[in-house]
Parts: structure tokens; sequence; C-alpha cells
């Protein structure tokens, strides 16, 4: 598995939002982000939520992204639209829910499938909620501090 793209932000856009106008912040693609235990990623909307939270940090897979892009047409979008935290190259990862996993020397917990919801049409394009049924992405728990970076 290869850490293809990472990304913040300071606010929540969609979640908690349901009958309202999306928010407005951010979303920031960095080189690096740190993963701190029990807590989620410093800098990051979910930053301290709540405790034992199964979404302190979420992943989002490339191949995923890709295929939805081709799919819907979708040419002007990164994958930073999905507003997940962590793209990845090289993993299934509905395989990883309810598994402990490594990536570059950090441990996670897969807590749950990232389920899409109505706001990935109004993100991507229509028809994005349905196409990541099943492969909206992982969300999962940091078990171990440490720092994760980009590889090219």
């Amino acid at each position: 598995m290869k850490v293809r793209h990472l990304f913040i932000s300071p606010g929540h856009n969609f979640f908690g939002r349901q009958n309202q106008p999306a928010g407005e912040f951010p979303t920031l693609e960095v080189a690096e982000i740190e993963c701190v235990a029990g807590r989620g990623i410093r800098g990051d909307r979910f930053f301290d939520f709540k405790q034992d939270y199964k979404g302190q940090v979420t992943f989002f897979s490339q191949e995923v992204f890709a295929a939805m892009c081709a799919e819907l047409k979708v040419t002007d979008k990164s994958p930073g639209a999905s507003r997940r935290n962590i793209v990845v190259e090289g993993v299934d990862l509905n395989s990883l829910v309810g598994a402990e996993f490594t990536l570059q020397g950090v441990r996670f917990h897969g807590a749950a499938e990232c389920s899409p919801c109505h706001w990935m049409d109004a993100a991507f394009a229509p028809g994005a909620e349905k196409f990541l049924h099943s492969r909206g992405g992982l969300r999962a728990q940091i078990l171990t501090d440490g720092i994760l970076r980009v590889e090219k």
C-alpha cells in the first residue's frame, strides 16, 4: 500500500450539515501528516472530536477514484473532493475493516467502511454516491503516533 495524497481540513463542509448548505472550509493537500494515537490527525477537523471515534482518520482508494472519474466522465476533480484524509494505492480498503495494519510505521485499526453520502454527488458529479456504494473508503482509529508522507 502506497500513500499517494494526504489531505486535512480545518472544518466540516458536509458532516452534520443535513438540510443545510455545504460549508466552505478548504481541503488542504499536504506532503505529510502527524497521526496522534487515539486523537486523529493534528490540524484536521476530527482531531480530538470524541473519545474512541471510529473516524479519527479516513482512507480512500486511488484506484476507486480513477474508476469513478472514468465512469462519470469527471476530469476536473482531485481525490481531495472525497474529504478523505489518506489516498492510497494497492490495497482493497474493505479488507481492512476489523483489522489492524501498519502504514509507514504507524499502526491503525480499520473500524468501518466510510459509506458515501448524498454530498458525494455534489462534491464529484451526479452518480458518485451510487458509484461509491461499498467502496467509499475506510474509517480508522490511530493506534500509534507517527508521521505519514506522500510517496512518489
